[in-house]
Parts: C-alpha cells; sequence; structure tokens
C-alpha cells in the first residue's frame, strides 16, 4: 500500500464525526506536508497583518483623536477671547443655556472645551446624518452593506469646516461630497477625488462669504479675525507678528482657522499614529513636505517688493493655514492619491510644490492645500501609469 492509499483511508477516522475528529488538523497538516493538495495559492502568499477595511478606517479616526480634542478647546477659547474683547457678558442663542452653568472664562479649560463642543458637535451631527442617509440610499439601491469609508470622511470633513459655519450649508456640502466625489464613481474605493475635500471645494466656490474672510473663524457673531495665512498674504511675516502671532503659538494652534486644521501639534501626533500602524504612506508624506520646503526656499531666493508671501520661509507655511493637516490627513488618502511607490513619492511632492505655488502667485486665494490635493487626485492615475511603464520598459531591458 502507497502512502497515498494508507492517507486516503484512514480520513474517514479524521473526519467530522470519525473517532479521531479532534485531530483532523493534525492529520492535514502531514498529507499537505506529503502532498502537494489541488486548490494551491498562486502569487504573494504572506500576510503583513489582520487590517481590514473596518481597523484601517478606525485607525484614520483614532488618528484624529487630538485634533478633535483641539478643534473644541481652541473654537471654545477663541469665542471666549472675542466675548472678552467685545464686552459681551454672554452669548445670544440656544447655547447659553448651556454655558450659564460654566461661564465664558478663557481661563477655565472646561468652558473652552464645553464652548467649542457646543460648535463641533451640531456640526458633526449633521454631517454624519445627512451623510449617512446618502450611503444608505446608495448602499440600498445596489444591494451592498454600508462601509466605514464614510466614517471617516464624516470626520474629516468636519475638522475642515469653519465653527460658525452655517448647517444646512454643511448639510448640502457633505451631500455634494458624498455623492458627487464619491458615490457616483461606485463609492468607497472607487472614487479618484477625496469626498470631504470636495465636499469643501463645492462650499467655498458656491458660498464664498461662509467659508472665507475674517468673519467665519470665531464663532461670535459681529467679531472679526484673520488667520495668521491671511495676515502673511497681505503683510508678510510683519503682519502676522504685529497681529500678536508667534510661531510657537501657530504650532500649538491658538489662532483663528477651521476647526482641526490649527493645531500643527496635534496633528503630528495622528502623524505619527498613522505613520506607525501603516496607514498613511510616509512616501506621500515626505513628498509632500520636501515639495513645500523646495518650493518655498525656491521663493526666498527670488524674492518680490511686491508679493510678502515670497518672504514666508518654509516652518511658516507648515503651521499656516491646513497644510499640515491636507499632508496627513488627505493627501494620503489610499484611493485617490497614487498607488506605486515612486509615484507616491512623485503625487506628495506636487501637492506640496502645488500649494507654495498657489499661497504665493495666486492673491486670489492664500490657501492652497486643498486645491493642490485636488488637481493632484486628477493626475494620479496618469502618474501611476507612467511609473509602471517605466517600471516595464526598465525589466524588459534588463531580462532583453
Amino acid at each position: 500500500m502507497s502512502a497515498r492509499d494508507f492517507l486516503d483511508s484512514i480520513e474517514p477516522h479524521f473526519a467530522k464525526g470519525g473517532k479521531f475528529e479532534k485531530y483532523y488538523g493534525l492529520y492535514e497538516m502531514v498529507d499537505t506536508f506529503i502532498y502537494t493538495p489541488a486548490d494551491v495559492t498562486r502569487g504573494k502568499t504572506h500576510v503583513r497583518d489582520g487590517n481590514d477595511l473596518k481597523r484601517t478606517m478606525t485607525f484614520v479616526v483614532i488618528a484624529t483623536f487630538f485634533c478633535v480634542l483641539m478643534a473644541m478647546y481652541n473654537t471654545g477659547y477663541q469665542a471666549n477671547h472675542a466675548m472678552e474683547v467685545m464686552g459681551l457678558a454672554k452669548i445670544d442663542n440656544w447655547r447659553s443655556i448651556i454655558m450659564s452653568v460654566f461661564g465664558y472664562n478663557t481661563m477655565n479649560p472646561l468652558s473652552n472645551m464645553v464652548h467649542g463642543a457646543l460648535y463641533f458637535f451640531p456640526i458633526y451631527i449633521v454631517t454624519l446624518a445627512v451623510g449617512g442617509v446618502w450611503e444608505v440610499l446608495f448602499a440600498t439601491v445596489r444591494g451592498h452593506e454600508v462601509n466605514e469609508g464614510f466614517l471617516v470622511s464624516s470626520m474629516l470633513y468636519t475638522l475642515i469646516m469653519p465653527p460658525d459655519m452655517p448647517l444646512w450649508q454643511v448639510a448640502l456640502g457633505i451631500s455634494f461630497g458624498i455623492v458627487i466625489g464619491k458615490e457616483v464613481f461606485g463609492g468607497t474605493g472607487k472614487n479618484f477625488l477625496n469626498p470631504a475635500l470636495t465636499g469643501r471645494a463645492f462650499l467655498y466656490f458656491a458660498y464664498p462669504a461662509s467659508i472665507s474672510g475674517d468673519s467665519v473663524w470665531v464663532a461670535v457673531d459681529g467679531y472679526t479675525a484673520a488667520t495668521p495665512l491671511a495676515l502673511a498674504a497681505n503683510g508678510g511675516l510683519d503682519a502676522v507678528h504685529a497681529a500678536g502671532y508667534s510661531w510657537m503659538q501657530s504650532f500649538f494652534g491658538f489662532e483663528p482657522g477651521c476647526l482641526g486644521e490649527t493645531s500643527t501639534l496635534a496633528i503630528l501626533i495622528g502623524a505619527a499614529f498613522l505613520l506607525y500602524t501603516r496607514v498613511a504612506s510616509y512616501r506621500i508624506i515626505g513628498g509632500v513636505f520636501a515639495g513645500m520646503v523646495i518650493m518655498s526656499l525656491v521663493f526666498n531666493i527670488l524674492g518680490s517688493d511686491a508679493n510678502p508671501m515670497f518672504a514666508i520661509p518654509w516652518y511658516w507655511h507648515l503651521t499656516m493655514g491646513g497644510f499640515a493637516f491636507g499632508m496627513v490627513y488627505m493627501a494620503t488618502d489610499p484611493v485617490s492619491a497614487a498607488m506605486t511607490d515612486t509615484g507616491r513619492w512623485i503625487f506628495g511632492g506636487l501637492v506640496g510644490v502645488m500649494t507654495v505655488l498657489i499661497r504665493v502667485v495666486n492673491p486670489a486665494f492664500p490657501e492652497g492645500i486643498m486645491l493642490a490635493i485636488l488637481f493632484s487626485n486628477m493626475f494620479a492615475p496618469t502618474i501611476d501609469y507612467f511609473v509602471m511603464q517605466a517600471n516595464i520598459r526598465r525589466r524588459m531591458k534588463r531580462h532583453a
């Protein structure tokens, strides 16, 4: 009797219901060790880890934790500070009912946190509710499950909103981002644009008064405060320093701006987590940073007497506006970014270069990271194509 016949004869004793059923794993190990099974896996067979879509999306949300905390604290701090400057005893809306318990005191961390949360959560809840309806609707029509992709888009979209954004515009923006930016192309994994940025871009061009200017960054009616980036666009670093903003203050995030974009420190903590878990590509982040530094140095060398933005150093570009947030959370979107290793460096470099180019040269739009990422998203497939074609030609020459 051959070994094959012997193994076939004893298999019923190890199969389900057999005398040695609990040892079937041992029998299977011996069988596959001696003989190659018919159903062999071809190609790469090693799995790096247990990450799936749900865990990957969860990691991104976890990485925004400190951005969310800073979004609430800084929003409340800026609002309380504005009230102190204007001499207001209370705000005249529904938030005053809750804030009457905590007061409006910039020296009280709890007051700042609660006041900011009263602006953050309404935007987030509206984003979840409206965007969730669209997700469920498309999932029902297409007959597939609702995935976790929207959880990330909703959080990122909320964090790039001004604190006092009208809620009906929030709903309109997330609707455009989910439907036009993602679902019309097939849903999660098939969109070539970042949905959160698509929604914000729609609001910027459709309702510019609600998402630009000096009156939208602090959640107190009648108070105006320019962001450091807007100040730099008009008067360079002299205007930024004259307004009382230092680089360290900009780095920690105590300045007017979008909810979650002000604190570079909180963003870098999230970046460290995403890089550690390998959810974000260090090539894209490195490419964006390198592109920004190189282009900044080029403009610094060229100089300009008429345009103060030429003199802005790279470390200020890093902390001003939404550059750091876009570099870490938006540009690294695995779906809309480049897929190849070399392509990711090129993609990231294009984002960094375009950001500084838009900030410095375009007088109508001081913030450039949003348009730079969307522009690069459109070219990501082309970048990957040429990288792969170059690899094919190189291999053909090597094996010719």
